[in-house]
């Protein structure tokens, strides 16, 4: 079991994915571990469409798309998915 949150960010580089990043990174604690995840390549595309991405950027914390993702990635969506708070709070 580990005690930081995972949180992967899949990107293909864009501006907007971009800003996305560096909103997560600000946002992020000592207990998250940040992956930027690139879409250009065939085993992230694979594991994009396995956890059900339709479009970039999208987050995934702790192994599961961010509610978010489906309409609009901001501050308090992430925040309230657990971006930023160690497990178990």
């Amino acid at each position: 079991m580990t005690n930081k949150r995972t949180v992967e960010i899949f990107s293909a580089g864009c501006p907007v994915c971009k800003d996305v990043i560096s909103l997560v990174d600000r946002l992020t604690c000592s207990s998250c571990d940040i992956t930027v995840m690139d879409m250009n390549t065939l085993e992230v595309e694979k594991k994009a469409r396995a956890l059900g991405i339709r479009s970039v950027p999208a987050v995934v914390i702790d192994g599961r798309l961010a509610d978010c993702c489906a309409n609009n990635i901001n501050e308090d969506a992430l925040t309230a998915a657990g971006v930023g708070q160690p497990l178990g709070t």
